[in-house]
């Protein structure tokens, strides 16, 4: 059975203000595989580290992410560092690379849920920047995003993730479908949403498996029983305790 890579949900956001330098620090000098974390896109086309499309639940500004440029995105605290901007994506791969470690780069959609224009490019181009297209896993709810980054190649896999109803509604075949039209080589679900018979679907496709969500002991002690390829935890160091 694999030993599944751990990954820093956000950089450890239970541990750690989410998607943050200071999270990433932390997280790095962990044992953890994988750092995880989410983009989007500046006014200018810079490529930013945040979760939400927009800044109000974790800086002290509001609106969204695409409204300011990084000048502006500059003069944003995310609050709980101590008065740090968010990060850019190359700061963030930089730090990766430089702690030997995988990054796990979700792109994410706008507000509206559309992708935003020129957003693969300009993550690939700050993942060669850094050295670390070949060492990351670039993942997409967005099929179209995933299809694209499979198009440009060069990465080390490709993830479309799935939210729960989609799912539920066209079970491990449809899923499988979906998939392989998008060229993505492995499938990521909530932890909650996977049982055995799931992940045996998965791999006889041909597919990794990844789960998101894994933030209690009974959660994590799942994943592990499954043998995934990574398990995304908001607590890595509870994560890797149990791994072992």
């Amino acid at each position: 059975m694999p030993r599944p890579d751990i990954a820093s949900h956000r950089g450890g956001a239970f541990l750690w203000p989410e998607n943050s330098t200071l999270a990433f620090r932390q997280a790095l000098a962990l044992p953890a595989e994988q750092l995880e974390l989410d983009v989007h896109l500046s006014a200018d086309g810079a490529v930013v580290v945040m979760h939400d499309a927009t800044l109000d639940r974790t800086t002290d500004a509001t609106g969204p992410v695409r409204a300011l440029s990084l000048a502006a995105l500059r003069q944003v605290r995310v609050r709980g560092t101590g008065g740090e901007p968010p990060p850019t994506l190359a700061e963030a791969a930089a730090m990766t690379r430089d702690a030997g470690r995988i990054l796990r780069l979700e792109v994410k959609a706008d507000a509206a849920g559309r992708p935003y224009p020129g957003i693969v490019p300009a993550c690939l181009a700050a993942l060669e920047a850094a050295g670390m297209r070949g060492r990351c896993v670039a993942m997409s709810f967005q099929p179209l995003t995933v299809s694209e980054l499979a198009a440009a190649g060069g990465l080390l896999r490709t993830v479309l993730l799935l939210e729960a109803r989609p799912w539920r509604g066209m079970g491990p075949a449809g899923a499988v479908a979906l998939a392989r039209s998008s060229g993505a080589t492995e499938i990521g679900l909530a932890i909650g949403e996977l049982d055995a018979a799931a992940v045996a679907g998965f791999r006889a496709a041909g597919f990794g498996i990844g789960a998101w969500g894994a933030n209690d002991a009974p959660a994590i002690r799942h994943g592990l029983s499954l043998g995934l390829d990574a398990i995304t935890s908001d607590d890595p160091l509870l994560a890797l305790r149990l791994r072992g």
